[in-house]
């Protein structure tokens, strides 16, 4: 998730990219730069870092001119180099883009041989030398940037400079989101960003193009296309947002948006590494031998070692090694067992949890070979490990994690069925039905979302509670626990989770009529245990909040408060389960009037032990 700005007309384009920029910043803060049309050639700044290190770069190098495009990167493809920030630059085209070009390695392979030159590690790269390939052939640029774009497989945002027709810009979009403000001073201006958020300051009239749209803009007009050429009627609608809302994407906390976008980072995390007529999954350059693995270990800290114990639950179940989850804080302080058949896999958004980071020291160490699941590109997990799996997730500004934790369950998904593969415990069959399941669970977190106003009302109902007690079975008691930490995070509220067979060994004394339980209780090999545990329960007055599968009745019949979701395979329960958690979490903080975004006394990355 990235941040583009383009502009054309009468203001300084690098002071409205800049400013634009600042305002997208969230969407991505590992290097920036931007691209102005100025006598006949393309002006190029870009900078490793924030924001503000671009500023510098142009005040002491600076740029004229009244068209031009910028972007702030947060990396999938490449690291966060000077080389690798966007814009990229070929054959008198500029280029930025959000996305990801599945099919960049063949299309990379095929420009070299006709003589492509590579300044970078990025995919965004291969869209400026398609562009710029047609436009030195002598195309228009609308029609260049048509060319290229059915070429390439995946998803984009792209706005798009020449120098040779530099009184417009041409921006296209699939499945990322692209606006273009109109309107402004005289109404000679336009405004390409990602978000509304950095077009506001020009202008309130706005055309939102749909998947597979282009749009030629120019200083007074802005003409809609599809990618195939046929004309597209828009009309421009009026942005009512405030600046603060529109940085949350109307949302009232980012942490809510970031709850919703969790179909879309679950399919980027995906996307262009599965292969369902195969059974399998695509990893470029794995490095690590599995034929020599007989354990594996996974480490990680909070909500990550939540995702992990998952993790634990697919990798044995589909490829018999054992697995071993600690907590990255202990790894290293109790002499672990790990050699060069050992298997260590991290497991972090950031990359710089210092447990996690000394955890896979450690391994390394002893000889054991090392893989990283992380959020952030180049940062100090992936540098040390032997190899690493990226989530999609994009920035998340709220600190406690949602849609990096659901990412980081379907990167584990994909590992599992990967090594499975590898080692013949999965057959393609096999394979072909748990690669299927997969891309239907963003859909299934998409109705998920929408029992949002049933989870509020239950939360309404509990938010004075002072104790929870959060109870699940098998593969789902990770979410249970997760559920009480993100209950503890975001509402001060004391919560515990248990696989729910432990109940009776400790926490049904807890147990009266004040006490909120929460069951997660699908209908999988469990479910008679669940439902035990929860007539347990009920016959000591606890209060029982079920969330059930569709065509549930007995445990339905036991709760005082039901929310239904649609049913999955029981590996993928998890993703179902944990978004109903995060927003019963959320809504109880809202009404208790505590800080969702940024909780007391927590932070977003632990880089000190």
């Amino acid at each position: 998730m990235c941040g583009i700005v383009g502009y054309i007309g009468p203001r300084d384009a690098a002071e409205v990219i800049i400013e634009g920029l600042k305002k997208l910043e969230y969407r991505g803060y590992d290097s920036s730069g931007l691209a102005v049309l100025s006598k006949g050639k393309i002006e190029l700044r870009r900078s490793v870092g924030k924001i503000e290190k671009l500023v510098e770069k142009v005040a002491k190098n600076p740029v004229s001119g009244h068209v031009g495009i910028g972007h702030t990167r947060w990396a999938t493809h490449g690291r966060p180099t000077e080389e690798n920030a966007h814009p990229h630059v070929e054959g008198g085209v500029a280029v930025v883009h959000n996305g990801i070009i599945e099919n960049y390695i063949p299309l990379r392979e095929e420009l070299k041989k006709d003589g492509a030159k590579f300044k970078s590690e990025t995919d965004t790269e291969i869209l400026a030398h398609l562009i710029g390939r047609e436009v030195k052939n002598g195309s228009k640029l609308e029609d260049a940037v048509r060319a290229a774009l059915k070429r390439v497989k995946g998803t984009y945002a792209i706005a798009v400079a020449s120098k040779n027709e530099p009184d417009k810009l041409v921006a296209a979009k699939m499945e990322c989101p692209l606006v273009v403000g109109i309107g402004g001073v005289g109404d000679k201006e336009a405004i390409i960003s990602s978000d509304v958020l950095a077009i506001i300051g020009i202008t309130r009239r706005a055309i939102f193009l749909d998947d597979g749209e282009m749009c030629v803009v120019t200083r007074s007009q802005v003409t809609v296309s599809t990618i195939d050429g046929k004309d597209v009627s828009k009309s421009p609608k009026v942005i009512e947002w405030s600046p603060v809302a529109a940085e949350k994407g109307g949302y009232r906390h980012f942490m809510l948006k970031e709850i919703f976008e969790q179909p879309r980072a679950i399919t980027d995390t995906f996307r262009g590494l599965v292969m369902e007529e195969e059974g399998d999954i695509f990893f470029n350059e794995f490095g690590v031998n599995l034929k020599s693995v007989r354990r594996i270990c996974v480490v990680a800290c909070g909500t990550s070692w939540h995702a992990a114990l998952i993790g634990k639950f697919l990798i044995e179940e589909w490829t018999g090694l054992p697995v071993e989850v600690d907590y990255a804080s202990e790894f290293r302080y109790r002499n672990p067992v790990a050699d060069k058949k050992t298997l260590v896999i991290a497991v972090s958004q950031s990359g710089e949890t210092a447990d996690t980071v000394a955890a896979i020291k450690e391994s390394k160490r002893r000889e054991a070979r090392t893989l990283a699941i992380c959020n952030v590109t180049d940062s100090s997990l992936t540098r040390e490990a032997d190899w690493t799996l990226y989530t999609h997730a994009g920035p998340e500004i709220g600190v406690a994690s949602t849609k990096t934790f659901t990412a980081q369950i379907a990167a584990l998904y994909m590992l599992a069925l990967y090594i499975g593969r590898r080692t013949g415990a999965i057959d393609r069959a096999k394979g072909m039905e748990l690669v299927h399941e997969l891309r239907k669970t963003p859909a299934r977190i998409e109705r998920v979302l929408r029992e949002e106003k049933a989870i509020k009302k239950i939360a309404n109902k509990y938010f004075r509670a002072r104790d929870f007690l959060f109870l699940a079975r098998g593969i789902n008691y990770p979410v249970a626990l997760e559920g009480a930490l993100k209950l503890k995070e975001l509402s001060y509220i004391h919560a515990e989770g248990y696989p729910a067979g432990e109940m009776k060994h400790g926490p049904i004394a807890l147990i009266d009529e004040f006490m909120p339980v929460v069951f997660l209780a699908p209908m999988d090999a469990h479910y008679p245990k669940v439902v035990a545990n929860m007539e347990e329960v009920k016959a000591r007055g606890g209060r029982i909040i079920a969330f059930v599968s569709e065509g549930d009745t007995e445990a339905s019949a036991k709760a005082d408060d039901v929310v239904v979701l649609q049913h999955a395979p029981h590996y993928l329960m998890p993703l179902v389960l944990s978004v109903p958690m995060q927003l019963l979490a959320y809504h109880m903080a809202v009404l208790r009037g505590t800080d969702v975004d940024q909780p007391r006394n927590l932070a977003k990355s632990v880089t000190v032990e």
